[in-house]
């Protein structure tokens, strides 16, 4: 039994695990559509958001569903001097490089490279520079229109 892989199969949040004689990645290639199967550097120049270098700017979008969008940001010269209300989803801000102050209503946090910030639908909120800021401060921010739950601790 022990040339047997398992493979475990998340569906409807229950774990279903399989036996395989082989690797479930042992195939004879892809035929159509590899592309989906996608990696990119979101550092290269190629990425580059409207918000780069103005506050007024945008993220840029990189993926989108009816209930999630993904979001590239990259601030390095302006602080956002307005404020932000998101109505239609929580925003969920992973820092992956610098640093960044978030102003919101419910208070402040500086945000560093591998913080995540989790700002509900409706509550205001701004970035701005922070000490810790570096010339380039780069953010992936993942919209979402579903209702959340926190269960970090629960793991």
């Amino acid at each position: 039994m022990s040339d047997i892989k398992r493979e475990v199969v998340t569906i409807f949040g229950k774990n279903v695990v399989l036996a395989h004689k082989d690797s479930p990645i042992a195939n004879e290639g892809v035929l159509e559509n590899a592309d989906i199967f996608r990696m990119f550097n979101i550092f290269s120049e190629h990425f580059q958001p409207s918000n780069r270098n103005k506050a007024d700017g945008t993220p840029l979008r990189l993926y989108t569903s009816d209930k999630v969008k993904v979001d590239l940001s990259k601030r390095s010269k302006e602080d956002m001097g307005f404020w932000h209300r998101n109505i239609d989803a929580h925003e969920i801000i992973f820092c992956v490089k610098g640093a960044l102050k978030w102003e919101t209503e419910m208070g402040t946090r500086i945000m560093k490279e591998g913080d995540m910030l989790f700002i509900p639908k409706g509550i205001a909120h701004r970035s701005m520079l922070a000490p810790e800021s570096a010339p380039e401060n780069v953010l992936i921010e993942l919209k979402i229109s579903d209702d959340l739950t926190y269960v970090g601790d629960n793991s």
